[in-house]
C-alpha cells in the first residue's frame, strides 16, 4: 500500500515481558495513536534486558523508520539500562540533563538518592518528554523516543510527543464478515481481488473456532483514499455475492 507517510517502529524493552510476567499493552497504545495521526507502524521487536540486542535493534529501527518507539527499562534501577543504551547507539554521552534534575529535586526533596538521580541521565543532545503522572521524564534524541513501559506513564507522555511528529494521511479501513465460511472457501475471490487493488491493503482474518461460537472470516481492506477503500468494498462483497457466499458489512 504505497504512500508518503511517516513510518515507525516500536521497540519494547523488558525480560519481563519475555518471560510472561507482564502482559504489554503498549504496542497496542502506540500503534492506535500513529494511526490517528496517518502514521504507519511497520515493524516492532520486543527485546530483554541486554545491551547488545537492545543497541542493535535500535539501530536497525532508527535507521529503516521514520520514528522509533522504545518502552521500557528508565526506572532507577541496575537493570533500568535503556538510557545507557541509547547514549552507545548514538555514539554520545549520558550526562544527567539540569531540567531533569530540577524536576526530579522538586519532585524528591531530601530523598532525591542516588538510584533516582539515574532518571535524570538523557544522552548530549537529547529533549526531555514530559511525564504528567510520576514527573520522571522520558527523553527524544532524533528520530527516537524513549518512554516509560509502565503503561498508565507511557500512555500520559504521549500527550508531549504528539506535538513533534509529522503527520500523514490517514488509512482507512472496511470489514466485510462472512460467516460460517473458511478462509479456503473465500481464497479463489480474494486472491485475484488482491491483484486487482494492489494500491489497497486486503486481508483475511479467521475467527471463532468451530464448537462454541461463530465461525467465519474478517475480510479487510485499508487504504489512504476513503472512497477507493468503499468502492473496492462495494467490489468484493459482488463478487463474494456472484460467488455464492454471503457477507455483510461491518463498523471496525
Amino acid at each position: 500500500m504505497p504512500g508518503d507517510s511517516p513510518t515507525a517502529a516500536v521497540l519494547i524493552i523488558g525480560d519481563e515481558i519475555l518471560s510472561g510476567r507482564t502482559r504489554d499493552t503498549n504496542l497496542n497504545t502506540i500503534a492506535r495513536f500513529l494511526a490517528a495521526l496517518g502514521i504507519d507502524v511497520l515493524e516492532a521487536r520486543t527485546v530483554g534486558d541486554r545491551a547488545n540486542q537492545i543497541v542493535e535493534a535500535l539501530n536497525a529501527l532508527r535507521a529503516a523508520h521514520d520514528y522509533v518507539f522504545t518502552t521500557g527499562g528508565i526506572g532507577p534501577t541496575h537493570d533500568d539500562i535503556t538510557a545507557d543504551c541509547v547514549a552507545e547507539a548514538f555514539g554520545v554521552p549520558l550526562p544527567e540533563h539540569p531540567d531533569a534534575v530540577a524536576i526530579l529535586e522538586a519532585r524528591y526533596g531530601d530523598d532525591f538518592n542516588a538510584a533516582r538521580r539515574r532518571l535524570a541521565r538523557v544522552p548530549e543532545g537529547g529533549s526531555l518528554i514530559a511525564n504528567p503522572v510520576t514527573d520522571a521524564p522520558g527523553f527524544q534524541i532524533d528520530n527516537v523516543f524513549v518512554m516509560a513501559g509502565v503503561p498508565k506513564i507511557m500512555t500520559a507522555m504521549l500527550e508531549d510527543v504528539a506535538p513533534r511528529l509529522r503527520t500523514g494521511a490517514v488509512t482507512h479501513a472496511r470489514t466485510l464478515r462472512v460467516s460460517g465460511v473458511g478462509e479456503g472457501t473465500v481464497a479463489e475471490v480474494l486472491g485475484p481481488f488482491a491483484d486487482r487493488h494492489r494500491d489497497l491493503s486486503v486481508g483475511s482474518y479467521p475467527f471463532g473456532h468451530g464448537s462454541d461460537g461463530e465461525v467465519g472470516t474478517n475480510l479487510v481492506i485499508r487504504g489512504k483514499n476513503a472512497d477507493a477503500v468503499a468502492a473496492a468494498l462495494a467490489e468484493l462483497w459482488k463478487a463474494l455475492a456472484e460467488a455464492g457466499i454471503a457477507a455483510r458489512p461491518v463498523t471496525d
